[in-house]
């Protein structure tokens, strides 16, 4: 059944948007969610947190005249209740049959799309480099991605297709923090966003680096990528694969190991840390924060077997072992690390970011200071589910398959599972 299918509820419902809720949970309020969705879906993926109580009631259970008492047993009627589903066509149905039942509830805008859809950015304090670096969070799917700005110019790591608008707005907002930039910029506000980088071909979500180069902003993808076959610039010409793909690659510029782009006064360097993928690059920003993409997080490291699967995923975690030990963890102990993912055993730092420096999580991290073979059995033993969608993904991203904004958005919902743990490896 459609949204549009749902009959217009008699009762008058109130509606809550997603910013609210997400900040009514940030605010450590007990949010009690009923979700209307299918029980597989639900299962899939739901708004959760420590002060959250979620319920799943699926929709059709309240499509009867005369609610069965078990349904209704299983809501609470001593507090408010936000009605949720994938949309919000069925939320709206279901909230307004139970306020002419008496219940206390609202529903939620959008339902799981309008959640999908909320992106916050926030500043990373404890970066010491030039210009200011912002940290992009979508609670839904755990995605994180940087914007750093300075002197009037800035760069995006880890773009979303879904946030286009977003980053460009964003930049046409922003003020440098250099008076003499201020100066500059006292008739022509904003910065001018230059760059747009890739760490990897990500298997979770729908680069925006394709879309932000359309706009006119230097898409940037690792060199050491180009091997998987990236034919996203594809002009419909009738070349060979393979010279498709070169031709295609260097409609883009290329990050090799060492190659850097400045930002103002900034720089930011192109580390190779392949492990998770062969083409996996981080970014060293100003010596301060490197941003790992999915390489290494504050809570766990790389799952290896999204590129090679099962067979291959033994020597890509040896690999992604070199990485972590020759690569990142030889950086000084204050050096920042930002992934591009965070889980729910994330626990952000006092900013509010997920960033944490090095020497920290060596501390708290043992699989950081494991041998190879240890290292290798622990990523390998507790892998979760491959993210949803994953191929159909991965292949997007390559440029092997188009699809319109909407079926773009609507392939990355649900958990991010690029971790090689199902829960934090820190403190373990």
């Amino acid at each position: 059944m459609n949204a549009e299918d749902f009959p217009t509820p008699d009762a008058d419902v109130a509606s809550v948007a997603p910013e609210t809720l997400k900040d009514r949970i940030d605010d450590g309020e007990s949010v009690t969610l009923l979700d209307a969705r299918m029980s597989t879906e639900y299962e899939k993926w739901h708004v959760d947190g420590e002060n959250v109580t979620s319920i799943n009631v699926p929709y059709f259970e309240f499509l009867d005249d005369e609610i069965d008492e078990s349904v209704l047993d299983r809501i609470p009627d001593d507090r408010e209740v936000t009605v949720l589903c994938a949309k919000g066509g069925a939320s709206e149905y279901v909230a307004g049959t139970l306020v002419e039942q008496g219940y206390d509830v609202d529903h939620l805008e959008d339902g799981m799309n309008g959640w999908a859809s909320i992106y916050e950015a926030v500043e990373v304090q404890r970066y010491d480099g030039a210009g200011t670096l912002l940290q992009y969070q979508r609670p839904s799917t755990g995605c994180l991605g940087y914007l750093l700005y300075d002197d009037g110019e800035a760069a995006v790591i880890d773009p979303l297709r879904a946030f286009t608008d977003r980053y460009l707005a964003d930049a046409a907002e922003l003020r440098s923090a250099s008076p003499a930039s201020q100066a500059r910029q006292d008739e022509d506000f904003g910065v001018d966003l230059q760059y747009a980088l890739d760490t990897h071909v990500h298997a979770d979500h729908i680069s925006g680096v394709r879309a932000l180069d359309d706009e006119g902003v230097e898409g940037v993808i690792p060199e050491a990528a180009v091997d998987r076959g990236v034919t996203y610039a594809a002009d419909g010409s009738s070349a060979s694969p393979a010279s498709q793909a070169r031709q295609d690659a260097d409609a883009l510029t290329t990050a090799a190991d060492g190659d850097t782009f400045q930002v103002g006064d900034a720089t930011i360097e192109a580390v190779h840390t392949p492990g998770h993928t062969t083409g996996m690059t981080s970014y060293l920003i100003d010596d301060s924060l490197l941003a790992t993409g999915d390489g290494l997080f504050i809570e766990s490291v790389a799952r290896p077997d999204l590129e090679e699967g099962d067979d291959g995923a033994p020597d890509a975690a040896r690999t992604l072992y070199e990485s972590l030990q020759e690569r990142v963890l030889t950086l000084p102990d204050d050096t920042l690390i930002g992934g591009a993912h965070f889980s729910d055993a994330a626990e952000p730092a006092d900013d509010g970011t997920y960033t944490a420096p090095i020497g920290e999580l060596v501390a708290e991290m043992d699989a950081l200071t494991m041998d190879e073979e240890a290292f290798v059995d622990l990523i390998l033993s507790d892998m979760p589910p491959r993210p949803a969608n994953y191929e159909e993904i991965i292949a997007t991203n390559l440029g092997q398959n188009a699809v319109d904004d909407e079926k773009a958005f609507t392939l990355e919902l649900g958990p991010n599972n690029c971790a090689a743990s199902q829960g934090s490896l820190a403190d373990d």
